[in-house]
């Protein structure tokens, strides 16, 4: 079985910008490029859908970094409360 290969980022947003501009079939660009049609497809749509986000200031990964500082924290809360719990159980005994 063949490895898959990575394509980086700069790779896809050019082939989906191409595709999107429409000068070239999807047929055209995937000999050119060597991918599936379908693939081309996939970052074409992905590009038309998350493009505005790449203009915005707050991307998608600090995005994701502050839910999972907010996750963290709010176990944390959690796990003090408890704690703080068990502590008065105690000193109340």
């Amino acid at each position: 079985m063949p490895k898959r290969k990575r394509r980086s980022a700069q790779f896809k947003f050019k082939v989906a910008l191409e595709a999107a501009r429409g000068t070239k079939t999807l047929s055209e660009l995937s000999s050119e490029y060597e991918v599936h049609p379908s693939q081309i497809s996939e970052w074409k749509s992905q590009l038309l859908k998350d493009g505005a986000s790449i203009f915005s200031t707050n991307t998608a990964r600090q995005q994701r970094d502050q839910e999972t500082l907010q996750t963290e924290l709010y176990e944390q809360i959690g796990r003090l409360k408890m704690e703080l719990e068990w502590l008065k159980k105690k000193a109340a005994q």
